[in-house]
């Protein structure tokens, strides 16, 4: 960032990662983890103080450094040395899966009966079916990966955290499978509320993991209770859909939550429907967002997140997203409103003038002017004369 030059760099090709609110990265200290939802391989590099990437670890096809050594050893390769049988037409098991399905078949066999065991092999070929879809890293050697449905993994169903799941807890050192739990497991969110501050990671730079989460803070606890009493009262809802929901967070995407103390519940109230530690677009009021002190009740200072001393303009839904230093009082707030014509949220856009201005997206904004153009028709102040 000093000198503007690039350091290093990374291509993967005929590859697929998901990037938005970095679902497909994740970066713990000096080591940033990298998804590989097509290949279905999670790379390990260490990032140098001079910016540099150094390889680690591929996890997934293989987890041990020389397993592919090991695996030509046996195999007819051709004269460049490479295999035959290319990874994607193999009927193989790649190493995780295998290390996964182990461990199943080893919880069957300790319980010591029959049930326990059909029941693995009942369900194997669906975990042989599972795939990646994302995943976290709790320190530098444990992995939490989510795996569901190939249908899930690549969005083709409607609501994909309502669909089963199952969460994974890997040790990269020794390539063991810790833990398994489906995304209705009460054990899971029992963790997952008391060690949330393990899972957010948003305070690497200090010795103490203590944030504004439901394990730490008290009126964040009770945001959680509320929002859980809601699914579980709720029409179509229940305990199990309350599980759901709230395991849905997990994993958590590296640098999703903000430290501030400025959104630190014990300090400071304010509405959580308008801005929350969770750096994640929320609905763009027409009035200014009022933080008050705990301990006086007194009106401490605003943000105004939408068009301060100028009209609101006539578009649709308003989103903002506040990105809060971790110290001091500074926040950035980046508005998106969504195509007047199309209804899609562009990632830029641009402007139409017709006495205040219209907000369009690029594929949008690219039609004429004409009287039949259904986008002079949308332009609520348009006259024809």
């Amino acid at each position: 960032m000093k000198t503007g030059m690039l350091s290093d760099s990374r291509v993967f090709k005929c590859d697929k990662i998901f990037l938005s609110h970095n679902q497909g990265l994740y970066l713990y200290r000096d080591l940033l983890a990298v998804l590989s939802v097509q290949q279905q391989v999670i790379h390990i590099f260490q990032v140098t103080s001079d910016g540099r990437f150094i390889d680690v670890r591929s996890i997934g096809r293989f987890c041990y450094e020389d397993d592919e050594f090991m695996l030509t050893c046996v195999r007819n390769v051709d004269a460049n040395g490479q295999p035959i049988i290319r990874p994607y037409m193999e009927t193989c098991l790649n190493g995780l899966k295998h290390r996964i399905l182990a461990h199943l078949w080893r919880c069957a066999h300790n319980e010591g009966s029959a049930l326990a065991m059909g029941r693995f092999y009942q369900h194997v070929e669906l975990f042989r079916a599972l795939r990646m879809w994302k995943m976290q890293l709790f320190d530098s050697r444990i992995l939490l990966i989510k795996y569901a449905s190939e249908d899930v993994v690549t969005l083709r169903v409607p609501d994909p955290n309502s669909q089963p799941s199952f969460f994974i807890v890997y040790d990269m050192e020794t390539t063991k499978v810790l833990a398994v739990f489906e995304n209705t497991s009460e054990k899971l969110l029992e963790l997952f509320e008391q060690f949330c501050d393990s899972f957010r990671n948003a305070m690497l730079h200090s010795p103490a993991q203590f944030t504004c989460s439901a394990s730490s803070n008290i009126f964040a606890r009770q945001i959680q209770r509320r929002f859980k009493h809601t699914i579980v009262n709720a029409k179509y809802g229940g305990y199990t859909e309350a599980v759901k929901r709230l395991l849905a967070q997990l994993p958590i995407s590296s640098q999703s939550y903000s430290s501030s103390p400025y959104l630190d519940l014990s300090l400071f109230k304010y509405d959580d429907k308008w801005v929350s530690v969770m750096e994640r677009p929320k609905a763009c009021g027409d009035h200014p967002i009022r933080f008050y002190s705990r301990d006086s009740g007194l009106l401490k200072f605003k943000i105004h997140a939408g068009f301060l001393g100028r009209p609101i303009p006539p578009t649709g839904k308003r989103l903002v997203a506040f990105t809060f230093h971790p110290l001091y009082p500074f926040a950035i707030s980046v508005q998106k409103t969504k195509c007047r014509i199309c209804g899609e949220l562009p990632h830029q856009a641009s402007y139409k003038w017709c006495g205040t201005y219209l907000r369009t997206c690029y594929d949008c904004s690219s039609l004429s002017f004409t009287p039949s153009c259904n986008l002079l028709k949308m332009c609520p102040i348009f006259v024809l004369n």
